[in-house]
């Protein structure tokens, strides 16, 4: 029981660093992005944000997603060598997509005009080159992750997007006329300090590790770090192996499913660049919280319930402590989910036109942009929702589920695109109806595998975790409507003095639904105590 508090604490404080990083990297991209709307064309940030970022994104998406999810489950314990050939099969997998994209890329799709974004094609080649090198330290990452050297990948990603906002802004602001090259070289130094500082801490740290860690860790040697044979034992397991290929052809599935919307503008022409660069302003803003606190707390909590859970096991059939344990956290991080996206959908309705408009001007809050934001405030509830319980679904699936969920992904993919293309006639904001449609669906097949996982074990019931109390609920709907209100006599045309006052009524509001979740969501609060807080503690006695 001890060893499942240990990983539930580690697991806790990893995603409150990972949001620390995802929060501090959005904060300096949403600065980025409102000066770069004065100093750039709309057209370079759609040819940039979108399909630039698209191609680096696909790349390593694709090329590590299947390996991370395989490598970090528990059967990968005491075969760390051939975890590490496995591994570095992502190298050689984003070589050829970086070749295979590229040329698609530059041959295949919608050219920029010249006049308006030059050097487009140098621009395909470096993004897609960068994809791949930031491949090369895969097996450090995850021996990192599986390790907990919670605040390794803070401060290496930190350091490194820092330094390609910093260098994006200061080659756009003081060489204008680079034009796509300033995005080129910011991009490249994020790459190459990702993968320079994960191999200098490890080169460095190493002894250190190998003190505090003396039977556990699998690098003694820099050698180490690189593939090997191993004795009396093929060179990668099959087991794993086998896992990994189920993930990877999921993989392709799923970057359409989280990057639909991207590739239809892409391939399909609906959307002019300028379009696609003030939508992609608007998709980052409204973005903001699912992928500054959901996916961090995602990817952390998938490491628990793979680490603690028996892929192969019903609830009934893991050890007491574990199946307990996987259901406690699961109900806690599902109302912790639910109740942020309630507060985003509550809040953000009433003040979506008034942050669109400090933050851009007209640009952004005149025509579709608001309603835009509102849209993307419901997504960000349904994406609350099936973030956690997908990542259970996922850690707790075995190898035959895993292979008939694939399928179920080609049926979500395709009803996805179909939806994204026929709601394009409602202009941007059909295609964030088309992934709320989505991700609904997603919800409901996440949900019917928890109730058949736990069926076994009527006293186990995460799926209480879902609603909160009546009290919240009311506090949450009395609060959109006068939030709404407030918009609607205050916010429009009347100046600053009846903004801020329609902000002071907000604060109120958001200060009674804290107010009645410290009340009525006890368990939720006493749970963050002592997984972090409480852990803190006990560390330093």
């Amino acid at each position: 029981m001890a060893d499942e508090q240990n990983v539930v604490g580690n697991t806790f404080r990893s995603a409150s660093y990972n949001v620390i990083l995802q929060v501090s990297f959005r904060i300096l991209t949403f600065i980025m992005n409102g000066v770069l709307l004065r100093y750039t064309t709309r057209d370079m940030l759609g040819v940039v944000n979108v399909r630039l970022m698209l191609l680096q994104q696909t790349i390593t998406f694709v090329s590590r997603e299947a390996f991370r999810k395989a490598c970090l489950s528990k059967s990968t314990e005491k075969r760390w060598p051939q975890v590490i050939n496995l591994l570095w099969c992502v190298f050689p997998i984003g070589v050829a997509l970086s070749s295979i994209l590229g040329y698609i890329w530059i041959y295949y799709l919608e050219r920029p005009d010249p006049a308006l974004v030059s050097n487009y094609n140098l621009g395909v080649l470096v993004f897609a080159s960068t994809g791949a090198v930031e491949l090369l330290c895969e097996q450090l990452w995850v021996i990192s992750q599986v390790f907990h050297f919670l605040r390794l990948k803070v401060v290496i990603e930190g350091i490194a997007n820092f330094s390609r906002c910093f260098l994006t802004l200061f080659l756009v602001i003081t060489f204008p006329n680079l034009g796509i090259i300033c995005f080129c070289l910011a991009q490249v130094s994020f790459s190459l300090l990702i993968v320079i500082l994960y191999y200098m801490y490890f080169i460095h740290q190493m002894g250190k590790i190998q003190t505090e860690l003396p039977e556990e860790f699998p690098l003694k040697s820099i050698r180490d770090f690189f593939p090997s044979i191993v004795a009396k034992k093929p060179l990668i397991s099959l087991e794993m192996a086998n896992l990994t290929w189920s993930f990877f052809k999921q993989s392709f599935l799923k970057i359409f499913l989280t990057e639909g919307e991207r590739f239809i503008m892409t391939i399909f022409k609906v959307l002019t660049f300028a379009e696609q660069g003030v939508y992609d302003v608007v998709n980052n803003l409204g973005s903001l919280v699912a992928r500054c606190v959901f996916m961090p707390i995602e990817e952390s909590y998938y490491t628990f319930f793979a680490n603690i859970l028996a892929r192969d096991k019903k609830a009934k059939e893991q050890s007491p402590e574990a199946a307990k344990m996987a259901a406690q956290v699961l109900e806690v991080m599902l109302k912790f989910m639910v109740l942020i996206g309630l507060t985003i959908v509550v809040f953000g309705y009433a003040y979506s036109f008034l942050l669109l408009d400090i933050y851009g001007g007209t640009t952004l809050s005149g025509g579709e942009g608001p309603s835009l934001l509102r849209w993307y405030c419901l997504y960000v509830l349904i994406i609350a929702i099936n973030g956690i319980t997908e990542c259970f679904m996922f850690a707790a699936m075995n190898k035959d589920e895993v292979d008939s969920y694939n399928y179920k992904m080609m049926m979500f993919s395709c009803f996805f695109l179909l939806a994204s293309w026929y709601l394009t006639v409602f202009g941007s904001s059909g295609f964030i109806i088309a992934n709320c449609l989505n991700m609904i669906l997603r919800i409901f097949h996440s949900l019917s595998f928890i109730l058949k996982y736990f069926k076994s074990t009527p006293d186990l019931q995460p799926l209480r975790g879902i609603f909160p109390s009546y009290l919240v609920l009311l506090t949450y709907a009395l609060s959109g409507i006068i939030t709404a209100l407030s918009e609607r006599v205050l916010c429009c045309n009347h100046g600053w003095f009846y903004r801020i006052l329609h902000i002071g009524i907000g604060a109120v509001c958001l200060l009674l639904v804290a107010v009645a979740v410290l009340i009525k969501e006890k368990s939720l609060l006493e749970f963050a105590y002592e997984q972090f807080i409480g852990a803190k503690k006990k560390k330093k006695d």
